[in-house]
């Protein structure tokens, strides 16, 4: 298994406590839900950042992690790790130009591993609803204790709905005071039209300037809605 380097981004308190309690909310969703989609409604609003930095945390807290980047479309995870040579992804896979061992990278950050999404390839909606993909979540399921899988966005294409199907479950990520309340509730309706349950919905990029003292350090994330400050884009 190859190894990577993966820089720990640098979140303030905030933001830090924020995902602290998102990795406790998954955990008290259950041990079955452990294969877990994460999407929004358009490009831009931060599900990869909250794909990466969750499954970070989920390592740091002794969980084995597997980040898998399904974003076929239009992946943005290779730039923020440094990897030598070249890169064999979900997409060689699921075309089965190299076998399973051969995407999964390790990194300096213990119990975290990472599949990176690959070539951009001609079917990508085909190849996550084959059964080679199917096979992939069987088998890594039985290795880590969660697998994240960051997918495209739903209300572009509809590889999010064809992976969450396969899925324990999956979370919205929305970034604030951009999304409509019509078509957020649209693609809602489209997640949950998958077998696989929503377990909540992230706001992210909040203003935390307009948040008072009470607001900035307890009302982070309350139920099933988080709040995540203005960090970083896809």
């Amino acid at each position: 298994m190859k190894q990577i380097t993966v820089a720990r981004p640098k979140l303030n308190y905030s933001v830090d406590e924020s995902y602290k309690s998102l990795r406790t909310n998954l955990l008290f969703c259950g041990d079955d839900k452990k294969i877990i989609a994460i999407t929004s409604c358009t490009p831009n609003e931060g599900k990869s950042n909250v794909s990466f930095n969750l499954s970070i945390s989920l390592a740091e807290s002794g969980k084995r992690v597997l980040l898998i980047d399904a974003d076929l479309r239009k992946s943005v995870l290779v730039g923020r790790t440094e990897v030598d040579g070249e890169i064999k992804g979900l997409s060689h896979y699921l075309s089965q130009q190299v076998s399973l061992e051969n995407v999964i990278y390790a990194t300096n950050i213990p119990r975290f591993h990472i599949i990176y999404a690959g070539i951009v390839p001609p079917n990508p909606a085909e190849l996550l609803g084959s059964k080679h993909f199917k096979n992939l979540l069987k088998v890594v399921s039985d290795v880590y204790d969660y697998i994240i899988i960051d997918t495209p966005p739903l209300g572009s294409v509809i590889d999010s709905a064809v992976i969450a199907d396969q899925c324990d479950g999956s979370i919205m990520v929305m970034e604030s005071g951009v999304i409509s309340y019509r078509f957020a509730q649209e693609v809602k309706d489209q997640l949950s039209r998958c077998a696989c349950p929503i377990l909540g919905v992230i706001l992210n990029k909040v203003d935390m300037s307009k948040q008072g003292y009470y607001g900035k350090y307890y009302g982070k994330y309350y139920g099933k809605y988080g709040k995540y400050g203005n960090y970083g884009k896809e």
